[in-house]
Order: structure tokens, then sequence, then C-alpha cells
């Protein structure tokens, strides 16, 4: 009965820390390099048309697209979001239909970005 209970816990630790992941898609027609930094670790990836990137930044963190050093999109650790014309927009179905919002440097749309 005991390692029921703990096989049990484990399952949804698992499952927790999954569910609190940043994914990423591509809807744009092009690739696009997106360069995720969690503390003092900095990874480049490169999206392909319609490829996601699932299961990144469990505690958060800042996303570049691009090699665009000037235009950062701070994400949290349950964001679901995806590249549309170069830019990042919220996929999250508690978030209203339509862009996500502006990051404090101006424009319209984008997921927040650090000013």
């Amino acid at each position: 009965m005991c390692f029921a209970g703990l096989v049990g816990t484990i399952v949804l630790l698992l499952g927790s820390t999954a569910a609190h992941a940043v994914s990423i898609t591509n809807r744009d027609d092009q690739d696009h390099k997106v360069t995720v930094v969690e503390g003092d670790a900095k990874t480049d990836y490169v999206l392909k048309p319609s490829q996601a990137l699932n299961g990144i930044c469990a505690k958060g963190c800042t996303v570049h697209l691009d090699d665009d050093e000037e235009e950062e999109y701070q994400l949290e650790a349950d964001d679901v979001v995806s590249i549309e014309e170069g830019n990042l927009y919220y996929d999250t179905p508690a978030t209203p239909s339509g862009p996500a919002p502006a990051p404090a440097t101006g424009g319209s749309g984008k997921a927040p970005g650090k000013g």
C-alpha cells in the first residue's frame, strides 16, 4: 500500500513539472532562431515552420527571437506562446482572444518584454 502512494506521488511530481513549462510554436512560414536565457544558461534553438519547443523554462526565462538582443520577452513557467509575423503571442485559453499585451518598450500584441 505504501509503495502505491510513493508511485502516485512521483507521477504527480513529474506531471506537475511538465505542466509548468513554457511552450513555443512557430506559426510562421520561415525558420526562427529562439534564444532562451535561464539564469546564467543560454541555449539557442532553430524552430522550423509548425515546429514546437516544449518543456523549457520551468522557472521562467527570457527569450530573444532571431538574435535581436534589444527585444526580449519575459516568460513565466506556464506560458504557451507562438511566433507569428516574427513576434511572440500568447496561446493560453485564459488569455482573452487577440494578441498578448504590448511590451513596456512599445509595440502591440507581443508577449511582455523587459522595459
